[in-house]
């Protein structure tokens, strides 16, 4: 496992005073980010090697919240490998060593030159290793979209959301969906399916279904395609 210890700065709360949890995906995705550097594959690395990990599912299951100024623990490390997928677990503990967050992610290896999926080289594999999953339901990566969904006015991919693969962030979807989630306070597990990359001025119009329970918000295309779908649920 690689993990590492921090506080919870004010920019990373909303507006309860609580580390939000776009913020706690920033985190995570920080934490998976590092290992990879610690280990000699980071971003440079991975680009001479014309390869990359692209993020394909989040299951992120929350049990807490972290107060400003609080310090928490972040931890990441791999439950297994299958042809091309890799399969990582996250987990955010607050000073007394409880959990805050549980998570599950999907990332699929890609050949950049080709832009396909590539099987995992076994150099790779040992070099992340594998530890036990963490216990928790999984989920799975496909979301249901339900029926009913009422589009908003697109809006633009802007060149902030981007990263050094060229197209949205993960997180990123997460904060364009959020105008229509339940608040961070409400929300008990928030799992996401990315489908396509959006690209520095893309169209995003949003479909939106809000349920007793869960919410719903797809990020499409114009021609309706999608990008991402994020599912709420309390």
């Amino acid at each position: 496992m690689y993990s590492f210890k921090s506080r919870v700065r004010y920019s990373e709360t909303g507006a309860d005073g609580y580390l939000s949890l776009y913020s706690a995906v920033h985190y995570m995705q920080d934490c998976s980010t590092f290992q990879s550097e610690t280990l000699g594959l980071g971003v440079e690395a991975m680009r001479e090697k014309r390869r990359a990990w692209f993020l394909s599912a989040w299951q992120i299951e929350i049990q807490g919240r972290a107060r400003l100024g609080e310090e928490i623990t972040v931890g990441t490390w791999a439950r297994g490998f299958k042809a091309m997928y890799g399969y990582r677990n996250f987990a955010l503990w607050d000073r007394a060593g409880e959990f805050l967050i549980r998570a599950d992610s999907t990332w699929v290896y890609m050949n950049t030159e080709t832009r396909r999926p590539e099987r995992i080289d076994q150099e790779t594999i040992d070099l992340y290793s594998q530890e036990k999953a963490l216990d928790m339901e999984y989920m799975g990566r496909k979301i249901e979209l339900p029926e009913g969904m009422t589009e908003y006015p697109a809006f633009p991919v802007r060149r902030v959301q981007i990263d050094t693969n060229g197209h949205v962030n993960n997180a990123k979807y997460i904060e364009m969906a959020e105008e229509w989630l339940p608040k961070d306070s409400e929300i008990k597990t928030l799992r996401v399916a990315y489908k396509h990359a959006a690209v520095h001025g893309d169209m995003i119009v949003p479909a939106v279904k809000k349920e007793e329970n869960r919410h719903t918000v797809a990020l499409k295309g114009p021609e309706g395609q999608v990008y991402a779908v994020i599912e709420a649920s309390k």
